[in-house]
């Protein structure tokens, strides 16, 4: 058969479309009359009645768009969440170059003809008949039509209306043909241009000509070339077997043919048309994927933050699935709180200490949000996959809370002790006061019964308390129990304050779980921190004390827009929770324990910063902490082993390339504390925390009880009726029968809750010459050796299984 056979398909589709267009143009439009002989005026007459009973008007779904997720300058791409490649631009966002690439090529009369090019159908015909080839003759008005009417079938979830759509039959040529007329009744000649560049697919699943230029080429639609435009505008006809990553000689050649249609249409210059046609496809092409997934995104594990934390976002929808769909089909761009430079700080400290991928099979985390619960950054020592986890690899953020893609979170240690300050700060008690603690040290733990404890809030049976430093036994002033981390100490002070009220404390301050849930009333889980957390509670936690008491919702996303609008959200509004007071002067114990105690050798800017901060280890040295703030910003940092179930110690380890004997907060964590921090702070004023009132400070002062000629214990007993704490510091000469109490210091009022020393009496001096007892005089904490042992932490009691 001769290659210039007329191909029937081709013939009868341009048959149709010549008949349907001759009966809609003379019949119904221009007066024109076809005449009607035999069969062909039989369909002619058909037609016309068929074409009056169709629909004039034709509904379109909102084209699925991507939308994206930006970092806080708002120029860095974190994610494109898509159900398609798609971004729709205003036709002024497309280059002039481009629109004239698309008309040339696909309907160079477009901006002349009222929606059916009558001429552009008879040459078609004409010129298939003669050659037998397939020359298309739909104006780009119909061809919009067929796209929307498809895609809207879709978007239904409906195929047979969709293959109908495109079906080559003469009643879908009608229909396309009737919309197409009454399209450009409503929509200016732009507006349906604008619509068909947006709608149409350009191959390698890019929707639309913004997403097509950016993802061929990495320009916007607005800088396309003409080269560029041309190898755009041919892609529409046969997107699939001419996309220039997959076929990149049809494109070429495709391409020159879209130039030399825009030469021959006066479109373009002769010297732009020959250079155009000297560029390749590869000196144009600069693939750039979308960030449509999180395995692509330069930030991964912030990635899938942000999608779990819009999943919860109410400006986003109503219910679950309608954010859903909004966020991966809605074109919503949003803002984060994530600086870049943070970020990178960030993950750059902890994977210098701890290296991706470490022998030591040790993880490392660490989270970072200012004092108003803006999050900044947050990163591991591991690359992001989706697969099974390996070592150096996981879809897991050890950072993270579990409602976000993070883990079910690791025992806090000494991080908790924060808590207990606020609370004893809050009753009344100030940075001078101490508490009677009992003997732990070495292998020789302290015994605490749940009778000791308020109602509810005890261990659950025996419980065996150690502390890495020894301590004796007696009276220990809070400052310095905090500086060694005495765990028997900050039992004994939640024993005194009440137990729970620690850790109403705790939930005031925002802490909980991992997986959400509260932190639980057993002692050690509330006393010293054997309940699993994540960074990221502790830092928000923390971050009230940086902010003076006031409690702070998480800020994640700062702007949400689509279309160019600004969508409201909902306003951050911070809680004062604790008394600024209070605070200032927990920041006082924590301060201290920068510059006597774990954390010494981690001070921000060599000690000219002021800074506050805790370590904390847990129970077998599994998993390790350093919590700390300035008034500004807070980061905290675990160290631990992330895949063990708590049952590996972490001692004797090279990490990094550091050989660590013991794991503790200040080994590891601290470093890499004082490594983001310093980094981030940089250049950053240096703020001073604010000073607490003499209330907190000294105390309101009430009388000290008269207990001169009493026994010891009764003594003992009736001065703690009083409120105070006491312990016998010596003998003194006195009137006073030997062994009695001759005196104590201080003596006549002090300030509540103060440490009372008893002095007993040596006896063997008159009453006319006895000496009153010395006078106490306020002295700071006592300076503990200048790098402590951070203390084990004991495992907490299973919770007794519920009944029924």
């Amino acid at each position: 058969m001769s290659s210039r056979t007329p191909s029937i398909g081709g013939v009868v589709s341009l048959l149709g479309a010549f008949l349907a267009s001759a009966m809609v143009l003379g019949l119904l439009l221009a007066g024109l009359f076809m005449p009607a002989v035999g069969a062909t005026g039989a369909l002619a007459r058909s037609g016309v009645d068929v074409f009056n009973e169709l629909p004039s008007e034709f509904t379109s779904s909102p084209l699925l768009q991507q939308s994206r997720i930006l970092a806080a300058d708002g120029k860095t791409v974190i994610a494109t969440p898509q159900d398609q490649n798609r971004i729709v631009v205003k036709l002024d966002q497309v280059a002039p170059i481009m629109r004239k690439a698309q008309v040339a090529i696909e309907d160079h009369r477009f901006y002349e003809h009222g929606g059916v090019d009558m001429q552009g159908i008879v040459r078609a015909f004409l010129s298939n008949l003669r050659t037998g080839g397939s020359q298309g003759a739909s104006s780009l008005t119909q061809q919009y039509v067929k796209v929307s009417l498809q895609y809207t079938a879709l978007q239904r979830g409906d195929k047979q209306a969709a293959e109908a759509a495109v079906d080559q039959n003469y009643i879908r040529k009608l229909r396309e043909l009737k919309y197409a007329i009454t399209l450009e009744k409503k929509w200016s000649k732009d507006q349906i241009l604008e619509a068909y560049l947006n709608t149409v697919y350009y191959g390698d699943l890019a929707y639309g000509v913004e997403a097509a230029a950016r993802h061929y080429f990495s320009v916007p639609a607005s800088k396309l070339t003409l080269s560029q435009a041309a190898t755009l505008a041919g892609l529409t006809q046969n997107p699939g077997t001419t996309d220039p990553v997959h076929n990149p000689d049809r494109a070429l050649a495709r391409r020159n043919v879209v130039l030399d249609r825009m030469h021959d249409l006066k479109m373009v210059s002769d010297a732009d048309w020959a250079a155009a046609k000297k560029r390749t496809i590869k000196d144009d092409l600069k693939v750039t994927n979308p960030k449509s997934t999180c395995l692509s995104s330069p930030y991964p594990y912030w990635c899938e933050f942000v999608l779990n934390y819009a999943m919860e976002m109410p400006a986003l929808g109503k219910t679950r699935e309608e954010r859903r769909r909004n966020l991966y089909a809605g074109g919503y761009v949003i803002q984060t709180t994530l600086d870049p430079k943070i970020q990178k700080i960030v993950q750059e400290e902890v994977t210098r200490k701890v290296p991706v991928g470490d022998k030591s099979h040790v993880g490392a985390a660490a989270y970072v949000t200012d004092s108003t619960g803006h999050v900044l950054g947050f990163g591991q020592n591991t690359e992001y996959t989706v697969t099974k986890q390996t070592l150096g690899k996981t879809g897991v953020s050890w950072a993270l809370d579990t409602r976000y893609g993070g883990s079910g979170g690791f025992q806090f240690g000494s991080t908790a002790k924060a808590f207990s300050l606020v609370t004893a700060m809050e009753s009344g008690m100030t940075t001078h006061s101490s508490v009677r603690a009992k003997a732990a040290g070495g292998n020789t733990p302290a015994s605490y019964k749940p009778s000791e404890f308020a109602k509810g809030c005890g261990p659950g049976s025996t419980w065996k308390v150690h502390n890495d430093t020894p301590f004796g036994g007696g009276s220990i002033s809070l400052m310095k129990a905090t500086a060694l981390s005495t765990n028997t100490a900050f039992v004994a002070l939640a024993q005194q304050l009440g137990g729970c009220k620690v850790r109403d404390t705790m939930m005031k301050l925002g802490l909980h779980r991992a997986d959400g849930s509260q932190i639980g009333k057993y002692a050690p889980q509330y006393i010293l921190g054997a309940d699993e957390v994540s960074p990221q509670g502790v830092a928000h936690a923390y971050a009230t004390l940086a902010n003076d008491g006031k409690k702070c919702p998480m800020v994640v996303v700062t702007k949400l827009s689509r279309d160019g609008k600004d969508i409201a959200l909902p306003k951050t509004e911070c809680e004062q929770v604790v008394s600024a007071d209070a605070v200032r002067g927990t920041d006082k114990f924590l301060e201290y324990n920068m510059t006597n105690g774990s954390g010494v050798r981690n001070q921000l800017d060599n000690g000219a910063r002021e800074s506050a901060g805790k370590t904390g280890t847990s129970d077998k040295n599994n998993e390790s902490w350093f919590v700390g703030y300035t008034p500004q910003l807070v980061t905290a940092v675990w160290v631990g082993t992330p895949d063990d179930g708590n049952k590996r110690m972490m001692t004797n380890l090279t990490i990094g390339g550091q050989f660590i004997p013991k794991m503790h907060g200040a080994a590891v964590a601290a470093p890499i504390w004082k490594g983001i921090m310093n980094r981030a702070l940089d250049g950053q004023p240096r703020v001073k925390f604010k000073e607490p009132s003499d209330k907190i400070t000294k105390g309101d002062e009430v009388s000290v009880p008269g207990v001169t000629g009493m026994s010891v214990s009764q003594a003992t007993a009736v001065l703690e009726r009083a409120g105070f704490t006491a312990h016998v510091g010596g003998t003194m000469a006195s009137s006073v029968r030997q062994g009695l109490v001759a005196g104590t210091s201080p003596y006549g009022r002090a300030p509540k809750g103060s440490d009372i020393t008893i002095y007993t009496s040596q006896g063997g001096v008159s009453r006319d010459k006895a000496v009153p007892p010395p006078t106490a005089k306020p002295t700071s904490a006592p300076k503990p050796p200048s790098q402590p042992k951070p203390p084990k932490k004991p495992k907490p009691p299973k919770p007794p299984k519920p009944n029924g």
